[in-house]
């Protein structure tokens, strides 16, 4: 019943936001693409970083691969097999950094997936400055924003779809024991470098066609946008703001911090970088264990208060019987 709950509301939701671009002005639609990037890459953030809790900070690596992808190939094929061949790139490179890098734990993997993304973006630089003469790409897509934004609005859909089913499987429920104690799960006879591996190969592929799919929302393309470092950590700190061990809790954190990140671009472009950099200690600092830990810690206390009154009730109430 939980499980036809939860998909009767996913569709009505679903529904619901699949009309907006029919009345939504240029502002809101922007706005709703940004917040359905945000959604796509801190939920596949979260699939594998959430249960093994390895942080990662490649996603500017694998988005900057989707966009540079539909850059140089956006042109001469249909798109269909464009966001095929750049999820391919996405996950042949998950797969091949994962098999050195997934071995790694704590700060060791957090810095080496930091210069992955420096180290695929200088190669970008070289190989433009080098080859071709130029450092950026025109992105000439025949696509629509009202396009972009159904396509991304589809990629959440499966993002959390495929979240819903991996958590309920054999390959999740290994995932959370690697991510209580690696030690356990040796022992427990989990194979602990395929499981990490597939999901962080799934995570991948997701983060890459979402910037296959938003590349041509831009004109031109340069190394500095595609692939953008601090995207990587505001898709980081929306997971973490909102509970990135709970499917849904990267989407509480994305809503409240798209809305600030566009406020203060809008109001501070100056300070922008500094005003974004207090706001992720502040949260770091005040919701340690997110939005969603937030609501279980109060659901509990509720619970726990509701049982303790009725005792309270019940001792009243025999205290209060008259001797037979």
């Amino acid at each position: 019943m939980s499980a036809i709950l939860q998909l009767a509301f996913g569709v009505v939701a679903g529904a619901a936001l699949a009309v907006v671009p029919l009345w939504a002005d240029g502002y809101q639609l922007s706005l709703g693409i940004s917040l359905l990037n945000y959604a796509v890459l801190a939920t596949a953030w979260a699939l594998f970083s959430g249960p093994t809790r390895y942080v990662s900070l490649a996603t500017s690596a694998f988005f900057g691969i989707g966009a540079y992808t539909v850059a140089v190939l956006g042109e001469v094929l249909p798109w269909p097999l464009v966001l095929l061949i750049a999820g391919a790139i996405g996950v042949v490179v998950a797969l091949l950094v994962g098999l050195s890098t997934l071995r790694f734990s704590g700060v060791y993997f957090v810095i080496f997936t930091f210069g992955l993304s420096e180290l695929i973006r200088q190669v970008v630089i070289w190989y433009e400055v080098n080859f071709t003469r130029v450092l950026g790409r025109y992105v000439f897509v025949p696509i629509t924003q009202e396009q972009i934004y159904w396509q991304l609005l589809a990629l959440v859909a499966i993002v959390l779809i495929a979240g819903w089913f991996i958590q309920r499987s054999r390959l999740g429920f290994a995932l959370r024991i690697i991510g209580d104690d690696e030690t356990v799960a040796a022992h427990t006879g989990v194979n602990m470098t395929a499981a990490k591996l597939t999901l962080f190969a799934v995570s991948a592929l997701f983060i890459t066609v979402t910037g296959a799919v938003l590349a041509p929302r831009w004109t031109y393309i340069e190394p500095s946008i595609a692939f953008n470092q601090i995207m990587a950590f505001q898709v980081l700190i929306m997971a973490l703001l909102g509970g990135a061990e709970r499917l849904y809790g990267p989407l509480l954190g994305v809503i409240p911090l798209t809305l600030l990140f566009e406020y203060l671009i809008g109001n501070f472009p100056n300070s922008y970088s500094i005003l974004l950099g207090l706001s992720f200690m502040l949260i770091v600092y005040g919701v340690p264990n997110g939005i969603v830990g937030l609501i279980e810690s109060a659901w509990r206390r509720w619970n726990s208060e509701d049982k303790s009154s009725g005792v309270v009730r019940r001792l009243a109430a025999l205290v209060r019987r008259p001797a037979a």
